[in-house]
């Protein structure tokens, strides 16, 4: 039986919903915007797919920290959405941002600690 990559789940329901938001977005002609969400915010969900077949710990947390970037990004433009009074905002998607943050930022703090160990 496979084991559940629960970040990776995240991530993809994640850029599933970013698809959606911004489609939205592109309707009331805020292109730009949705434009950047779009990129940064099914990134995520991609970096750390490619982390999964990387060839050494160093790479994996490589890919995962790009991720966490990605993230970072996204959080900035969904926050631009809902400070801005002329862009719709869907209040559902910085908590699961924020989830996949904390789940990263686990990672890659565990990661880093059991590579200690090890000779680079």
């Amino acid at each position: 039986m496979e084991k559940r990559n629960i970040v990776l789940e995240m991530s993809l329901e994640f850029a599933l919903l970013i698809i959606a938001f911004t489609e939205q977005l592109e309707q009331q002609k805020k292109f730009v915007i949705a434009r950047q969400l779009l990129k940064s915010g099914t990134s995520i969900g991609a970096n750390i797919s490619e982390a999964q077949s990387c060839e050494s710990k160093a790479d994996f947390i490589h890919k995962l920290k790009i991720a966490a970037k990605e993230a970072e990004e996204t959080k900035y433009w969904l926050i631009l959405c809902k400070l801005s009074p002329s862009y719709l905002f869907d209040d559902s998607l910085l908590p699961k941002l924020d989830e996949i943050q904390k789940l990263l930022t686990a990672i890659i703090s565990v990661t880093k600690q059991n590579n200690h160990g090890t000779s680079h």
